[in-house]
């Protein structure tokens, strides 16, 4: 499926379309380059699934955050920092993965042999014109 972003003023109608697409799966590899909008877009993914925490921000330095929805929580990580396999997994990233809570994962590649088989692969791309084309 692909949606356009054309502006940030219809993210959220664009995160709707993505939460009634999810159908059940929980484990969201974000991929995209450095500024692409993969934490901008999860932040309004999280809205949409009802998240009342006051920041959804990067958990760039915190690897993961949890957020409280009215369905449990929602995690986000971000790997970019994670060196090794082995740091991921000490930090228990797995059970995360399979604890049937949405988890949207940014910087993927690290824990790719740990993700579950149906992960869905979410790809950000910035088009020439600032818009975004999200494919999943």
């Amino acid at each position: 499926m692909e949606i356009i972003i054309d502006s940030i003023e219809n993210i959220d109608a664009a995160a709707r379309r993505f939460v009634e697409a999810m159908d059940g799966r929980t484990v969201f590899a974000m991929r995209g380059s450095m500024g692409a909008g993969k934490t901008t877009f999860t932040r309004a993914v999280c809205r949409q699934l009802g998240v009342t925490d006051d920041e959804v921000t990067s958990p760039t330095f915190a690897i993961v955050n949890e957020y409280q929805s009215p369905s449990g929580p929602v995690y986000h990580f971000d790997f970019y920092r994670v060196k090794n396999l082995s740091e991921a997994v000490d930090m228990g990233c797995e059970e995360y993965f399979y604890s049937g809570h949405p988890c949207f994962i940014e910087w993927p590649d690290l824990v790719e042999r740990l993700l579950p088989e149906d992960t869905v692969e979410v790809s950000i791309e910035e088009r020439a014109d600032g818009s975004r084309l999200v494919t999943f």
